[in-house]
């Protein structure tokens, strides 16, 4: 397995973008206007302007033309900030060499932005940073796009070979359609390209299926009648072929993992200072009172890509040899008198914030299930496994849609994990939101599976 390094090169341009415009404003900027608010508002306003315009979104397979537009859709609304500061904060005031700033800005960055895309080029040329590629199907299409591969070294793409149905004299040809799901388990392939009109409908779902789980991106390459979805954006190779990508999920574009992973961090620890603080003791007082035992009650749960992880929750039961085995039942006689009130109001779930905080669990995720019985579930339902490209959460879509506790048929977990599913492919931050005030207004309500 090569290292992997392309990750590092979005977060490097954010840096050198903010160190420029941080450092001609302390250069150039008038010594009287610059101040700590100044340059936390630009920067912040750069971060977000270029968040929402995509402008660091830039491919390999891109042309210089790409670039210009990006530069163009970001300076504008970049200008219109900037000018909006000393419109709000320094009206009437006179601030000198705030064009000389503005233009040194957006020059360095245009400057660095293009140098930093041909020195790609020329470093990819060279036969650094590429990925593997393989192409399923022999036809006009995927010669297109083979013909790009061997012929412009600057994209960065090393290209191992096609399968085909129809055999072929050829040193790049690799087998049969069936074998490259093999080959691609024995080889390092980054990518897989597929031609619409040379497989089936069911193998293009199968090859779909295979790729999610490799982890390995598709590209479909479609006739030029070809409709595509919306699961799928057009891109143009060379400014000339049409490759349709699979969209990624939500959680496997960077920003949105970091998006995540901050909102759980401020809101867990909001809900610890401000209710584990004075709840604990308490709660330890009643759990003590009426039963033997920790208030705290750990138990190993699956968490990310299947990863065990201890849980937290309030001990809300009597110590039993089940605890492991089998969920709460309507009327167990497990549950203790306190217990029932925490697990009715869903406090015992409290402790899981700490979860949260140490990286194991999300606010908002797809429950986490014990290993035996997901052992099980794995049996029943289809893309089971797929819950674990996400940390699980305290709560998430499945409970506050009436899925949560005891799963009394088949039909309960099917719909429960159909909804886990929905979830992880439609992820946004506002929906975390709303599925954070359903599970506290269910809460004030009262939920008649809370038992």
């Amino acid at each position: 397995m090569k290292k992997r390094y392309s990750y590092l090169i979005k977060p490097l341009q954010v840096i050198i973008d903010l160190f420029i415009i941080n450092s001609v404003i302390y250069f150039v900027y008038d010594k009287e206007y610059l101040n700590v608010p100044f340059l936390t508002y630009i920067s912040i306003f750069w971060l977000i302007a270029s968040f929402f315009l995509g402008f660091y979104n830039v491919y390999r397979f891109n042309s210089g033309l790409r670039i210009v537009t990006l530069l163009g859709r970001q300076f504008i609304l970049f200008i219109l900030g900037y000018f909006a500061y000393f419109g709000i904060f320094k009206e009437g005031s006179i601030v000198n060499n705030q064009l000389l700033i503005l233009t040194s800005i957006l020059g360095a960055i245009a400057f660095f932005k293009f140098f930093f895309f041909f020195l790609l080029k020329k470093y990819r040329s060279l036969g650094n940073n590429f990925r593997t590629t393989i192409v399923l199907g022999n036809d006009d299409s995927t010669k297109k796009i083979i013909k790009i591969f061997n012929s412009k070294a600057n994209l960065g793409y090393k290209y191992l070979g096609f399968f085909s149905d129809k055999e072929y004299k050829n040193s790049t040809y690799l087998g049969r359609l069936k074998d490259s799901f093999k080959y691609a388990n024995e080889n390092v392939v980054d990518e897989i390209y597929c031609s619409l009109s040379a497989l089936t409908k069911d193998q293009i779902k199968d090859v779909n299926k295979f790729a999610a789980e490799k982890e390995i991106i598709l590209k479909l390459i479609p006739n030029t009648d070809e409709l595509y979805s919306k699961n799928q954006s057009a891109e143009y190779y060379d400014d000339t072929l049409l490759v349709l990508n699979v969209n990624k999920l939500p959680f496997e574009f960077a920003e949105n993992f970091y998006i995540k992973r901050v909102f759980d961090i401020l809101f867990s620890l909001f809900v610890c200072l401000f209710f584990l603080s004075w709840l604990w003791p308490i709660l330890w007082v009643f759990v003590k009172f009426e039963s033997k035992g920790p208030l705290l009650f750990k138990q190993g749960r699956e968490g990310i890509n299947g990863e065990e992880f201890i849980c937290y929750k309030f001990r809300s039961m009597r110590f039993n040899e089940e605890s492991d085995k089998v969920h709460a039942t309507k009327n167990d006689r497990r549950v203790t008198k306190i217990g029932a009130f925490l697990r009715k109001t869903s406090m015992d779930e409290l402790p899981q914030f700490l979860n949260v905080l140490f990286g194991d669990m999300s606010v908002v995720g797809p429950r986490p299930h014990l290993e035996s019985l997901s052992v099980e579930y794995q049996k029943d339902v289809d893309d089971y496994l797929k819950r674990h490209i996400v940390k699980p959460g305290i709560t998430g879509l499945a409970q506050v849609s009436g899925y949560r506790g005891e799963i009394k048929k088949r039909s309960d977990i099917k719909n429960r994990v159909r909804f886990d599913i929905f979830y992880i492919e439609n992820w946004s931050f506002l929906l975390d939101i709303k599925i954070i005030m359903q599970t506290l207004l269910n809460v004030f309500k009262g939920e008649e599976k809370a038992y």
